[in-house]
């Protein structure tokens, strides 16, 4: 008798797209597709106890399948917030990538240094703390300064994951980090407000006074409202940060693409959006190549 699956995805899930477009834009060589991730197989690496969602499956073998079809060289596999702090499915993906992979981990601070440095040996190069409650629940600031100090011995950086709101309430936890300090999907701007207005104006004085800040021009399909296949809306807002910190921006799939309510975007019209935003071949470089290069590949 077939044992039944250990995990049934969530009845509204969102699968990804099974025949994405071949993108008319072929990255550089080198290129990076810096944040996407693995969930499971539920079976062979479980979902935790205390997640918010059950994904599909998504493992190793199709991301990497992707990466190849869409033209890129390398994966920045960040852990899914589905599989808390065991990272097994990420760093396997590591271990079998053949040095095409980094990763980005979800530890407590209870951690060991043995862990950490093992770890680090199967490629991992930072930390992700997520602020999105609908997502996790965050923790105090002291819980993840126990992690920061840990972790900057080996040279890693710190990934945040917040709503646009939230950058004046955590501000001075932010700016007092002394990693580098990576922000997932430009901190989720209101695209519907303006570029120059405010909000977004808050957002780019974080990057402006903080040398150790960079931004994921990620996502569009989380962020826009006039919806795809374009996500013109989108691009005025990812093409300011990459004109202005063209050394401190990175892009990615975001492929499986979790949680996604209105649609599940075509990852071969995601790399078609890279040339609306990044528009000269030596912006490309930076943030397809160069940038990814220098934070996960440096040693």
């Amino acid at each position: 008798m077939l044992k039944p699956p250990a995990f049934t995805m969530d009845l509204d899930w969102r699968v990804f797209h099974p025949q994405p477009a071949k993108p008319a834009f072929v990255p550089p060589a080198g290129a990076v597709d810096a944040h996407c991730h693995v969930f499971g197989p539920g079976d062979e690496f479980p979902f935790a106890p205390e997640r918010k969602y059950t994904p599909c499956d998504a493992g190793k073998e199709k991301l990497f399948a992707l990466r190849d079809y869409l033209g890129f060289e390398r994966n920045v596999v960040v852990q899914a917030t589905c599989h808390g702090a065991d990272n097994r499915a990420m760093i396997d993906a590591l271990k079998a990538s053949n040095g095409r992979a980094r990763g980005v981990a979800t530890v407590k601070p209870d951690i060991s240094e043995a862990d950490l440095a093992e770890m680090h040996e199967a490629g991992v190069r930072g930390v992700r703390f997520n602020y999105v409650k609908r997502l996790v629940d965050p923790k105090p600031d002291d819980y993840y300064r126990g992690i920061i100090d840990k972790i900057a011995k080996l040279g890693w950086h710190v990934v945040i994951y917040f709503e646009a709101a939230d950058l004046e309430e955590k501000w001075d936890f932010f700016t007092s980090l002394p990693t580098p300090v990576i922000v997932d999907h430009m901190g989720r701007p209101d695209v519907s407000k303006p570029v120059d207005g405010p909000e977004f104006g808050l957002f780019i004085r974080f990057m402006a006074e903080n040398d150790n800040v960079w931004s994921k021009v990620t996502c569009p399909e989380r962020l826009s409202q006039s919806g795809p296949p374009a996500y013109d809306d989108v691009v005025p807002f990812a093409k300011a940060i990459v004109d202005r910190f063209p050394d401190r921006v990175l892009w990615g799939t975001d492929w499986p693409h979790p949680n996604m309510k209105s649609h599940i975007p075509d990852d071969g019209k995601l790399v078609d959006f890279i040339p609306r935003i990044a528009t000269t071949p030596e912006l490309q470089r930076k943030l397809l190549v160069d940038n990814p290069m220098r934070l996960y590949w440096k040693d």
